[in-house]
């Protein structure tokens, strides 16, 4: 990879298209690849397409789509011509997708044909232009999803007129992209409720990138598997720019990344690198591995005794390995805390995982590691050219909020000076809202979310995470949520079904005698739980959560949903 000249979207492009114009670039699994020559030349005509739209340098352009090559297209027509992006998570309720494009002022936006229900009656005055990402066809705004089938017929058709008029445009006259320019402004669904508008400019998502390659580098024979929203900065800039900025190709599922959809497309692609959030791995240890190891009172004895443990782990790790392609030397985990159990299973099976620490405001990468230099529990070291401090530490645990300063954070939350005042300092350290240690060797260990730590009866800071990662740990629980209630902590544990099931199997229960079982189960948890903490932090009741927890797209738990 070249030194770029300038920190700019429109120089790694550039840098990319001319090095390695023949290489495969992104790709729909099981369909031809674009090459990086085809990547160029589609966002440079569809930037022309955009300058004819009336799209200037400063105009803010969303897209809201599932993955695909034309998303990555998309995105490059809009920031190489000095205009912002507004990518838009496609499980955003439309409500809320009206409000960003309203918020975002967004003169056009690129939107998937799965989407399109979402502008159905919208007005606004400033969206002028909507085209449809299958193809790049202009659809009129008053389009409804019916018309729009009538529309998709003649698609193709219409993009190539606008091609071949675009084409014969002399030139863009277009501002030339200068590194502190803002690029994109990426609307955040946290575990608040609250979604903020964090503009980042050119300089802050290369400089990420740039500074990321230094602790795991990308070759350009290297294949990504894509199962992450590319409108989540975690995947936009790690999942993305940085397989674009080296060459790398870049595969794409047409459906949710399930069990069935996913195993034939490792089997496919067979990916080297690939990026995830925790429940994935954590769901396939607690319901298909852990069961095998703890079936029987002989195989739990067997499993407690740690060289045997070791070596299942290492068996089990292997076949996982296979199913996953037999390639990867990079699984990248982030967006949220790996259970320590499944970390241990990974570590002790050998397989290829690194932990990634960030935030969308810095970009988002600010912590992680290459494979081979994990540290248990620790979410990696710090990037080259980023400086972290712990602020306020507890003296006696060396806990305290995680700051941060460098490149990769944001110019700001857009149209909202107040709450980028409360965050980001005049000197430029960016509050995290996150509790961590930083140790003598660079590493960095996440003890949870500053404003999640629950104040005991005598003061004492509970850390909620630390809680549930107990109650996680048990083979018929998939996750739980602790909180405080009338100055009680309170439990809602969602339970691993197919396990109870296997345990219920041939027994002949009525609903009322599962329903008491269940109640037990909870009960014996609770007491457990609570002999293993401290006083001040124990569970006072537990309560079953029948369906899985709502989760943000990077798979945490929307705390605000369940605390009343």
């Amino acid at each position: 990879m070249a030194e770029l000249k300038r920190r700019t979207l429109k120089d790694l492009l550039g840098n990319s298209v001319t090095r390695y114009s023949e290489r495969p670039a992104l790709s729909m699994v099981n369909s031809r690849p674009i090459t990086y020559k085809e990547l160029g030349e589609q966002a440079e005509t569809l930037s022309r397409i955009l300058h004819k739209r009336g799209i200037t340098a400063g105009d803010r352009v969303a897209i809201l789509s599932e993955n695909n090559p034309n998303w990555g297209i998309s995105f490059f027509a809009i920031t190489t011509i000095g205009a912002v992006a507004v990518p838009i998570l496609p499980d955003f309720h439309l409500n809320e997708v009206q409000h960003i494009l309203r918020h975002s002022g967004s003169k056009a936006i690129f939107i998937s044909q799965k989407q399109f229900n979402k502008l159905e009656e919208f007005n606004s005055e400033s969206l002028a232009t909507v085209f449809l990402i299958e193809d790049f066809s202009i659809i009129p705004p008053e389009t409804t999803l019916e018309k729009l089938r009538n529309i998709l017929k003649d698609g193709a058709s219409e993009y190539n007129k606008l091609k071949e008029a675009a084409l014969k445009m002399v030139g863009l006259m277009m501002s030339e992209v200068q590194e502190n320019d803002l690029a994109v402004i990426n609307y955040t669904s946290g575990t608040t409720g609250h979604s903020k508008g964090v503009m980042l400019s050119h300089k802050n998502l290369v400089f990420d990138a740039l500074a990321t390659l230094k602790i795991q580098p990308i070759k350009h024979t290297d294949r990504l598997l894509s199962i992450l929203p590319l409108s989540h900065s975690y995947e936009g800039t790690i999942g993305f720019l940085i397989p674009m900025l080296c060459g790398a190709c870049v595969y794409y599922l047409d459906k949710p990344p399930v069990a069935k959809v996913l195993l034939p497309a490792m089997q496919t692609v067979k990916p080297t690198m690939m990026l995830t959030v925790p429940l994935i791995m954590e769901k396939l240890y607690k319901v298909k591995i852990l069961p095998k190891f703890t079936h029987s009172l002989l195989m739990r004895s067997l499993f407690g005794i740690p060289l045997l443990r070791r070596f299942f782990h290492r068996m089990a790790a292997r076949k996982v390995y296979n199913q996953f392609g037999g390639a990867l030397h990079f699984y990248g985990i982030g967006g949220a805390l790996l259970s320590p159990e499944v970390e241990l299973f990974l570590r002790e099976g050998k397989f290829p995982y690194a932990i990634g620490y960030g935030l969308t405001e810095t970009s988002p990468l600010i912590a992680g590691s290459s494979p081979d230099k994990t540290r248990y529990r620790s979410t990696g070291i710090v990037l080259p050219g980023v400086e972290v401090k712990i602020e306020n530490p507890d003296p006696k645990t060396g806990e305290g909020e995680i700051i941060v300063r460098g490149d990769n954070v944001m110019i700001g939350y857009y149209k909202d000076p107040e709450r980028t005042a409360k965050v980001l300092s005049p000197d430029g350290w960016f509050k995290t809202g996150d509790l961590g240690i930083l140790d003598k060797n660079g590493y960095l260990y996440i003890k949870g979310r500053l404003k999640n730590v629950i104040v005991g009866p005598s003061g004492e800071n509970i850390y909620p995470e630390q809680i549930e990662s107990l109650i996680n740990r048990v083979d018929y629980v998939l996750e739980s949520l602790v909180y405080l209630s009338q100055k009680l902590l309170i439990a809602k544990v969602h339970l691993n079904y197919e396990e109870l099931d296997r345990e219920f199997q041939g027994k002949k229960l009525t609903e009322t005698q599962i329903s008491s079982i269940i109640s037990d189960k909870l009960e014996n948890l609770r007491q457990s739980i609570n002999s293993n903490i401290s006083a001040y932090s124990r569970i006072h009741k537990m309560v079953e959560q029948p369906e899985p927890f709502e989760k943000t797209p990077t798979k945490k738990i929307k705390r605000y949903l369940y605390i009343h």
